[in-house]
């Protein structure tokens, strides 16, 4: 029989976040580990997945949706699966614990300031989500509150009283989202209350986190994500490296100490300024990043015979597209560190890459969700040519 425990959250059944939750925490690496082993073990020895010591409460963004119960009750929580219905949640095992109690503090405190939360059948309503996050490293929060409109009554008060109760948030945001769909976050903001933005410590580096920015949710399992993708590279300070899927910049400029320049491509202009703020965070001058299609940067490297002596490819679920691999093999750099968060689109896209002329070297899964099916991994290739010489590239 198949090991189990007794699922600790009583929302399990209803919000399908935590699929294995009734799996011991050894029993879910192994499961994982299997996983990442018939997928990939064809291309490579599979190293032991690195899990954590805690696995609980590990996730430093938290995003709360707002409804009205069949009592007209305000009730706040996540969406059940395949569908805008409202599981009413207090407490999560792998939600950031101060992030939970100030999501609390706001629904508690919506009717003593005649805050009405948005109905998507009536069209009615202010308040639709509040997300907030954390950095781990250095204790700053940031409270979003995701509403249809920018006109916020009684907003002093509400602070005033929100900022007593929690002192440890940092910054507020209005976040406008006024159109109908799945999409959380509008595209116009309002800082309400200090600058906006939040800073973390990740890798020994200082990173600006937004509303908008994408960051790892898990800082204890990015570092060991991020210190092994550098490991592999195996730099020594006279590389040129391409971050591609680049974001706000973590991977890259993780490595720059290591490497002669980095250069990083990403195709959201808002993380873009996000990294080259990074950059200037860190005091990086070995730093570029642009925004831009990563495929067809590569096609230009490839078209102007240059060539990035690594590649970091951090690609979303979906995996790497079609293009990009092409002009990856066009420009054969002489290392590939490939970090993936689905090991099934990472064994299509090394199906490309070995078929290209490369050559598995290392894969590490690493536990970066914790009772949840998903896994990542890093993957580091060579190319087997022996012949190919760096061209240094002007970004």
């Amino acid at each position: 029989m198949p090991e189990t425990n007794p699922a600790p959250c009583p929302h399990y059944r209803q919000c399908g976040g935590c699929q294995l939750q009734r799996l011991p925490y050894p029993a879910q690496l192994r499961r994982k580990q299997s996983r990442v082993e018939e997928l990939l073990g064809g291309f490579g020895p599979v190293s032991p997945i690195l899990g954590m010591d805690e696995p609980f409460h590990y996730r430093n963004k938290v995003h709360a949706a707002f409804a009205l119960d069949a009592r007209r009750q305000i009730v706040c929580g996540i969406y059940q699966p395949g569908s805008h219905a409202v599981v009413p949640v207090e407490s999560c095992l792998i939600e950031d614990e101060t992030a939970d109690r100030i999501v609390q503090t706001i629904r508690a405190m919506l009717r003593p300031f005649r805050i009405q939360v948005f109905d998507e059948r009536s069209g009615t309503g202010w308040l639709r989500h509040v997300l907030i996050r954390r950095g781990f490293a250095t204790g700053q929060v940031l409270v979003v509150l995701v509403a249809v409109s920018p006109i916020f009554k009684l907003q002093k008060p509400f602070l005033k009283e929100l900022l007593e109760k929690h002192p440890e948030i940092t910054t507020v945001v209005l976040n406008i989202n006024d159109r109908f769909g799945p999409v959380v976050l509008g595209t116009r903001e309002k800082v309400l209350y200090g600058e906006g933005w939040i800073e973390d410590v990740l890798c020994g580096f200082r990173f600006r986190l937004s509303a908008r920015s994408f960051y790892q949710i898990n800082p204890v399992q990015t570092e060991k994500l991020y210190r092994t993708a550098v490991d592999f590279a195996g730099l020594t300070g006279k590389e040129t490296v391409l971050d591609a899927y680049c974001g706000i910049g973590t991977i890259g400029i993780t490595a720059s100490e290591r490497a002669k320049q980095v250069i990083g491509v990403e195709i959201n202009p808002d993380a873009v300024r996000d990294a080259i703020a990074n950059a200037r965070l860190n005091g990086l001058r070995n730093c570029w990043f642009t925004a831009g299609d990563a495929g067809e940067y590569m096609e230009r490297m490839a078209a102007d015979g240059m060539r990035p002596d690594l590649v970091f490819l951090d690609p979303p679920r979906a995996g790497s597209d079609e293009r990009f691999l092409r002009s990856l093999l066009r420009c054969a750099p002489g290392r590939v560190v490939y970090v993936s968060c689905d090991p099934a689109t990472l064994a299509r896209d090394l199906g490309v890459l070995t078929k290209g002329g490369y050559r598995v070297k290392k894969i590490q899964p690493v536990d970066m969700f914790p009772f949840t099916e998903h896994v990542e991994t890093v993957c580091l290739l060579y190319h087997q040519k022996k012949d190919f010489i760096s061209v240094p590239y002007e970004a």
